[in-house]
């Protein structure tokens, strides 16, 4: 308190302050005290009537505390009295267990006098309600029907309340009326067979339809009812709930996967088709049973039923489970082929379910995949397993028919420029290309992985050709007689690998429509080489074919026979003209290169021939004549092969005038201009050697001994740099051995 008092003195001296802070507020010292003396008394006052209301509150609980205990003590009595009654009353309760069993019995009786009518009637009514089924009154049979289930059920749930241990008794009812079962299964049985055909009977009598799903909705709603009772009683009647809901979606599924499996009606061995037919015939079947369900059902179902959507999914799950079986079996590669055409891309398409009648109600977007992606991807794997062992054996085979074409007496056929080929091309990229058509149609990553394939299968089939032409050109070596056109099936040999270069790149180009897929192109191992090789070592062939007839006459060249007036070159001339004729068969970019080659060969064995010392010219006018000579004959060679490549629109001089320089060193007169003219055909033609300077030398006949060491002193001390596009001529010729000091002696 004294704590208290301090505050409040603390208090009424900060008021007092702040009241009286200016000497002008002094003369309202009374007033404020007034104020405050009225303020007091308003506080007195308002705590005065707050105590004498709790105290009015506190004198009212005790009265009613004291009014409370008395009550207790009167209940208190009372109980006392009513336990006294009850043990006084439970021998009279116990004497009148009779009357109970008469009130039950008498709830019973009344319930069998309210059902007598019915009881005595059940025969009839049984034999009126197997009637209505019989007549197809399927609604008035379940009136019937339903009267008698009403009936025993009610009779039943008055034994089972009277005494639900008396087995005797219910069964009893339950055999008076057990031809109602019979009758329910009948009816079921009936409702079944109506659904069954369901999508035939919404054409021809929706009525009935609409029956059998009112007949459902009323068995649903006794179910409902019965299971409400059995909570509060107990008591289930026998064949309760029938779930004729769940059985009818049921019947739907079986019905549905019986329909689709019947859709088979061939086997491999009866056609060879026989997956592309059924698929076609499923595909057909669906998309008019979901038109006949979306246009016809939903309007003989009740909303909630859903019956287009659940119809769908039954459908969609039974096509699931078709596809995985088929899928199972052991399926040819084009077998696989339809199936997965038929799975990933038909099944979603506008003949199926994207149909435009179907688009409102079926959004293929969210339809599941009728195949998980393990099935398919085991099946494309199988597929590329067997596309790879049918294309190994298809290039085995049509190699094995072309070359048993090579050794025909028969030219080969003619394309419609006139050049010679055989049918391989055509028959390996026909089958390439019929195996990307159908990988096309499953997806874009197939039609890569085939494309690739193909190429990879095209790489090793091209190395087995080339060894076959190798084989060919042996085999005709050995007898130069066999076979027949030799000449003719090395020229479409070497134009099949054009043919080839240019179907690989149509390929390329015609499947490779990506960024991405040009990267998997690129890395392939690019084919090009190998058919450049293949053609080169054809023409290669050819030219050796045509060198074999011209040996003798080269062999002429720079003799004693040829000095005196020999036609070797004449024959030479004509003998290359006349193959060449032949080999205009030959397509012009490969054409170009034997002529090429030709020329550079011919003159090649001239300067060979120059070069191993058959001749070596006493005098002067010896070494006049025999330039004069070379240097017509060059001119001849010149001429030759100018007319042979003047299709072509390039000149071809330049290795002639290998031998024109040559004759130039041989017909030189003055000896001591000998080393300025060989410098200047060393610095022409980088790739001559010392041993070939040293031979030219002996076939003049005058070098000194002196002249040879310093030319030969002076190549020793490096060759001379060729040019980028410089073909060497010298480099494989080679000179009959004879060291360099002996040709020094």
């Amino acid at each position: 308190m004294k704590e208290t008092d301090r505050e409040a003195v603390a208090t009424a001296v900060q008021r007092v302050a702040g009241m009286l802070q200016r000497p002008d507020q002094l003369d309202k010292v009374e007033q404020y005290r007034r104020r405050e003396a009225r303020k007091k008394a308003s506080v007195e006052a308002r705590l005065k009537a707050a105590i004498q209301s709790q105290l009015d509150g506190v004198r009212t609980g005790l009265s009613q505390l004291h009014s409370a205990l008395s009550d207790v003590k009167d209940i208190q009595r009372s109980l006392a009295d009513v336990s006294k009654d009850w043990r006084q009353s439970i021998n009279t309760v116990e004497s009148l267990k009779a009357v109970k069993d008469a009130v039950v019995r008498h709830s019973q009786l009344a319930a069998a006098v309210e059902n007598l009518k019915n009881i005595f009637s059940v025969p009839e009514i049984v034999r009126e309600t197997q009637d209505l089924i019989e007549q197809g009154a399927l609604l008035q049979a379940h009136r019937k029907l339903m009267d008698l289930e009403c009936s025993r059920d009610g009779l039943m749930y008055e034994q089972y309340r009277m005494d639900s241990g008396n087995a005797r008794d219910m069964s009893l009812i339950h055999s008076y009326f057990g031809s109602t079962q019979a009758l329910s299964d009948e009816l079921a049985k009936q409702l079944w067979m109506v659904l069954q055909r369901s999508l035939v009977t919404v054409r021809r009598d929706p009525t009935l339809l609409v029956s059998v799903v009112r007949i459902i909705e009323r068995e649903e709603k006794i179910d409902r009812r019965i299971l409400d009772r059995k909570k509060q009683t107990g008591f289930v009647p026998p064949g309760r709930p029938k779930n004729w809901k769940e059985k009818m979606f049921a019947v739907l599924d079986r019905t549905v996967t019986t329909r689709i499996e019947g859709t088979q009606a061939d086997t491999r061995e009866s056609d060879r088709m026989w997956l592309v037919r059924h698929l076609e015939i499923i595909r057909k079947c669906v998309l008019d049973d979901l038109l006949v369900a979306r246009s016809l059902m939903v309007q003989c179902f009740p909303p909630r039923y859903q019956i287009f959507r659940s119809l769908l999914n039954v459908y969609h799950q039974a096509l699931s489970t078709r596809m995985q079986e088929l899928a199972a079996e052991d399926l040819e590669a084009n077998e696989i082929v339809s199936l997965l055409t038929w799975v990933l891309n038909t099944y979603t398409s506008a003949e199926m379910m994207g149909n435009a009648e179907l688009a409102p109600d079926v959004d293929v977007g969210v339809l599941e995949p009728l195949l998980s992606p393990d099935v398919v991807a085991e099946l494309l794997d199988t597929y590329m397993s067997t596309l790879t062992s049918n294309i190994i054996a298809w290039l085995r085979k049509a190699l094995e028919t072309d070359r048993k074409d090579w050794v025909k007496e028969t030219e080969p056929e003619a394309d419609q420029d006139g050049y010679y080929q055989t049918t391989l091309p055509a028959i390996v990229f026909q089958m390439f290309e019929q195996n990307l058509q159908v990988a096309a149609q499953i997806s874009e990553d197939l039609k890569t992985k085939v494309l690739v394939l193909c190429l990879q299968q095209m790489n090793s089939f091209l190395s087995r050709y080339k060894e076959e032409a190798q084989l060919y050109k042996e085999e005709h070596l050995r007898k130069r007689q066999h076979p027949h056109c030799y000449v003719q099936y090395m020229i479409a040999l070497i134009n099949n690998c054009w043919t080839l270069r240019e179907s690989i790149v149509s390929l390329k180009r015609k499947y490779l429509q990506h960024d991405a897929d040009e990267s998997v192109s690129l890395s392939q191992p690019s084919m090009d080489g190998l058919l450049d090789a293949i053609a080169e070592e054809g023409c290669s062939s050819l030219l050796e074919e045509v060198f074999l007839d011209l040996e003798q006459h080269l062999n002429e060249l720079m003799t004693k026979k040829w000095l005196l007036g020999s036609n070797a070159v004449d024959i030479i001339c004509v003998t290359v003209e006349d193959y060449f004729n032949d080999f205009a068969k030959i397509k012009k970019p490969y054409r170009k290169r034997m002529i090429a080659e030709a020329h550079r060969r011919v003159v090649q064995e001239y300067l060979r021939a120059v070069l191993q010392k058959r001749i070596s010219f006493r005098n002067a006018e010896e070494r006049k004549e025999g330039a004069e000579r070379m240097a017509r004959e060059a001119e001849q060679l010149r001429f030759l092969f100018h007319k042979l490549a003047a299709g072509f629109g390039e000149e071809m001089d330049g290795h002639c005038d290998t031998i024109v320089a040559i004759a130039e060193v041989i017909k030189l007169t003055d000896p001591s201009l000998l080393y300025l003219e060989v410098s200047t055909l060393v610095s022409k033609y980088p790739d001559i050697r010392d041993e070939h300077i040293g031979a030219l030398l002996a076939v003049r006949g005058d070098a000194s001994r002196d002249m040879k060491q310093t030319i030969i002193e002076t190549l020793e001390q490096g060759p001379a740099q060729a040019s980028p596009d410089y073909v060497p001529i010298f480099k494989d010729i080679v000179v009959p051995s004879l060291n360099v000091a002996k040709l020094l002696k």
